[in-house]
């Protein structure tokens, strides 16, 4: 089977699954989709800038390519730098998309793990307070219990006293 229908029928599973109706899994996917955009215009749009300019390294589209994937990710080795102010625009441009990126992504990500603690939380919350009434209905249904066993041993003593006393088995008179 070719890899394309695999992906689509992976990404119309994905897209249409719970998980992606979250704003912040949206966000972080559209974040990604600009970056990726932005990347490609900046790398298409840097050539032309700078391949006249001297000292110019940014001159094809594949060392474009890389330079926008360096600069968007932040890296930055320094093998690739624009030396024109058109070029800088560009790269200005690119860092900050990429830079606005990585915020998203990690948002989306704390905002995941932050939901999900919250959520086993809150099952977390119902099922203590359900073994907490449960265990409140045991010691009231204890405590009745008791409290009957000792009116029947309090009954038991009081009628032994009686019958014990001289003169007649408990009656007084």
């Amino acid at each position: 089977m070719p890899p394309l229908p695999v992906f689509t029928r992976l990404l119309r599973r994905l897209l249409g699954s719970e998980r992606w109706q979250r704003l912040h899994v949206r966000a972080a996917g559209w974040a990604v989709v600009v970056v990726v955009v932005v990347m490609l215009a900046g790398s298409w749009l840097i050539v032309p800038v700078e391949r006249s300019a001297p000292r110019a390294n940014i001159t094809s589209f594949p060392l474009a390519l890389w330079w926008s994937v360096e600069t968007a990710s932040t890296v930055g080795y320094g093998d690739l730098y624009p030396v024109t102010f058109g070029g800088r625009v560009i790269a200005t441009v690119l860092l900050f998309v990429g830079i606005a990126l990585f915020s998203v992504v990690t948002a989306a990500v704390a905002t995941w793990f932050v939901g999900d603690a919250a959520r086993r939380a809150k099952r977390l919350t119902g099922d203590v307070e359900s073994a907490e009434r449960a265990a409140r209905s045991e010691v009231a249904d204890e405590l009745r219990a008791l409290h009957a066993h000792f009116e029947r041993l309090e009954r038991t003593v009081t009628a032994a006293k009686g019958e014990g006393r001289p003169g007649g088995g408990g009656a007084s008179g």
